[in-house]
């Protein structure tokens, strides 16, 4: 089996986001049943390979370079264009396109649609992230409200929606890191989320959602936005509440009225299964041991299969055209 090689810019706190601790996590669970380790290329790292001082082995055929960090992943695609190469790709709507030899695992079903549309000859996985196992219900007395996290959250979350609930009930907000977040988790009787703004600003997807998941995980009511990755999970009305619908005075009767509730909406135990450790570590072994088996093939054998390229979907539609024409004109 391949040693995985997990590329990163960089661990500090400069590229402190969810991406980077969703990537860190990956690599935990790799450890589990194969060889994996950390390789930073923007910055040299105290304790880290560097990607410079790797690629000077001679052999690395027995090695799988992982690249997840989506506006760099065009520039490491060049530069790693004779090593064997997989996408983990997160968030979906950056400015490339892949080879047919770069397989792609992506974190929802959301992303994988997308790249199935964009990269239909390319082998693409699903590979959730991670919901580990401190996040649950800890049935304890709920003491806040509403808990919102500014990170993400829309203007209208920040201006408009929390003055409102501010004036009606205890409303939490933080805009820091949360060293203890299933504990926070499980003070908040609701969580607000609303991520689509800050997407469509960005150009690209929501590529999982974490916090969503993990409020629900710990038995916290989510009002949350339904946009890329967080379609995969969110069920408005069954496991939670669709965010800025319609009205904020139609969201403050909603919210407050979950906030009394004494019934609120509960989830099966399967639900939450999909995301727990033991699941992916399973399904990514049987990822990981295609992938071995698919860049064994590649050096014996080269792509064959058409690409859709900007060229040849003219020629189809030409081609679609010109059927459509025929049939009309020259039947019989």
């Amino acid at each position: 089996m391949r040693k995985l090689y997990f590329l990163l810019p960089g661990t500090d706190d400069k590229f402190a986001c969810g991406g980077l601790f969703a990537e860190l996590k990956t690599v935990n669970l790799a450890q589990h049943f194969c060889s994996a380790d950390v390789v930073t290329y923007r910055q040299r790292e105290k304790g880290k390979l560097f990607i410079d001082d790797l690629l000077k082995e001679k052999d690395l055929n027995d090695v799988l370079f992982v690249i997840s960090w989506g506006f760099d992943v065009a520039k490491l695609v060049t530069k790693l264009k004779s090593y064997n190469v997989v996408y983990h790709a997160h968030s979906a709507g950056y400015p490339f396109v892949l080879p047919a030899s770069i397989p792609i695992i992506t974190v929802s079903r959301n992303t994988m649609g997308y790249w199935g549309q964009k990269s239909p000859n390319s082998l693409i996985y699903y590979l959730p992230n991670q919901i580990p196992e401190e996040f649950q219900n800890s049935h304890i007395e709920r003491d806040i409200d509403v808990l919102v996290q500014t990170r993400k959250s829309s203007e209208y979350l920040i201006k408009q929606l929390i003055p409102a609930l501010q004036k009606k009930c205890k409303v939490l907000v933080v805009d820091s890191y949360v060293e203890d977040l299933p504990g926070l988790f499980n003070r908040a009787k609701v969580y607000l989320y609303d991520s689509a703004e800050y997407w469509a600003k960005q150009r690209v997807s929501e590529g999982f959602g974490l916090q969503p998941m993990e409020a629900i995980a710990c038995g916290c009511q989510v009002f949350s936005s339904v946009n890329g990755g967080l379609s995969d999970y969110l069920d408005p009305g069954f496991n939670c509440y669709k965010i800025a619908g319609y009205s904020q005075e139609y969201d403050v009767q909603r919210i407050l009225k979950v906030v009394n509730s004494s019934m609120p909406l509960s989830f099966s135990k399967e639900f939450l299964t999909e995301y727990r450790t033991e699941n992916i570590i399973q399904r990514f072994q049987v990822i990981v041991d295609e992938l071995n088996e698919f860049f064994d093939h590649k050096i014996r054998h080269s792509s064959n299969i058409k690409s859709l390229t900007k060229m040849r979907m003219a020629k189809l539609m030409a081609q679609r055209i010109y059927d459509k024409f025929s049939k009309k004109y020259f039947r019989g």
